[in-house]
């Protein structure tokens, strides 16, 4: 993306030495991605799903108690990424990857045109969002945390989970459980007056990316020798958080979910920075950088320019995410044809 003239690299520099160091050394950063129990009174963050899927999923998200519409957006982002044209090699479709034996069951026609349409979004979000209150159902006499259980219902079936009398030891489901409610937080709009907990590998992120500052840019670099340690934005900014043992996705809309997403006035340093083409749509982000204080980040522009210093005060600035171990790991595998794998839809027929 060409950004409009950010001012002068001494500028920056001095938000940096003053702003950023301001905040290490008085000790604030603090372990985020602390757990928050699952309730349908919870709200989707801004610009985390589409604007037009988003009074579907808030709908739907409050159909039961143990769901909520973060929850189901997290589903759904992990089944699709909202595509409502997914298909899967197993043969799942839609938006909420259902079977089509499993479809015949719970498909809902959420719109009252007189058809289930497994390829609509409106009936495809209620009935990700019905079949995943049946489960909670079957489920509801074992102890333990009802969300949790419902979602390894979801995974393993509900079987496994009354036999096991909880969340089975599967390591495939346990991992599900985890990721999804580790995702669902970067869908829910933080509480009023409640700051979004620092992220403890903020200082060597932007350590890193101060280290490669004028390096020219190169389109899909990663750094690597072959590329003369050449970068485009998405590749700096996972470069750096892999500096720190965060292992973020490649492109930048997938990073997008890598935690939650605090608000313009409590952006700190080392929160990544977005902007997109559309921001009432988070699937059209392509530019992504790290932010340092006062309004400024580090940057990998576009060709012909190098890692630089630039202003986040664009037209086209979505949002921020701060970034938590948890949050990348909850990350689904987006393939090269651009299908996500790793999503556990409703596979039983």
């Amino acid at each position: 993306m060409v950004l409009r003239r950010a001012g002068t690299a001494a500028a920056a520099a001095a938000v940096v030495a003053v702003g950023f160091v301001g905040i290490v050394t008085v000790g604030t950063f603090a372990a985020s991605g602390t757990a928050r129990s699952g309730t349908n009174h919870l709200s989707i963050s801004s610009g985390t799903v589409p604007t037009a899927y988003r009074p579907l999923i808030e709908k739907w998200g409050a159909l039961c108690p143990e769901i909520s519409p973060p929850m189901l957006a997290a589903q759904l982002y992990q089944e699709s990424g909202f595509d409502p044209t997914a298909k899967s090699p197993a043969k799942a479709y839609g938006m909420a990857q259902f079977l089509e034996g499993t479809w015949a069951t719970y498909g809902v026609d959420a719109n009252g045109d007189g058809r289930r349409d497994i390829w609509d979004p409106a009936d495809a979000i209620a009935s990700a969002a019905t079949y995943d209150c049946a489960l909670a159902k079957d489920v509801s006499n074992v102890p333990g945390d009802r969300q949790a259980n419902m979602l390894a219902a979801y995974n393993a079936g509900p079987y496994a989970v009354i036999k096991a009398g909880g969340v089975p030891g599967y390591r495939e489901t346990q991992g599900y459980v985890k990721n999804i409610q580790s995702l669902a937080r970067s869908f829910t709009a933080p509480a009023p007056q409640t700051a979004v907990g620092l992220s403890q590998q903020a200082a060597g992120a932007i350590y890193f990316a101060q280290t490669k500052l004028g390096t020219p840019y190169l389109w899909g670099g990663e750094g690597l020798p072959s590329q003369q340690g050449r970068f485009d934005c998405s590749g700096l900014t996972q470069a750096a958080f892999e500096s720190v043992g965060i292992a973020l996705p490649r492109v930048a809309n997938d990073q997008w979910y890598a935690g939650e997403h605090p608000s313009r006035d409590q952006l700190r340093p080392g929160d990544l920075v977005f902007f997109a083409n559309d921001l009432n749509d988070p699937r059209s982000i392509h530019h992504v950088g790290i932010y340092v204080g006062g309004g400024y980040m580090i940057d990998a522009p576009h060709t012909g320019a190098v890692i630089r210093y630039d202003t986040i005060d664009q037209r086209d600035y979505i949002g921020a995410t701060r970034v938590t171990p948890d949050g990348a790991a909850a990350l689904p595998v987006r393939n090269a044809d651009g299908t996500i794998s790793g999503g556990q839809g409703p596979k039983q027929s």
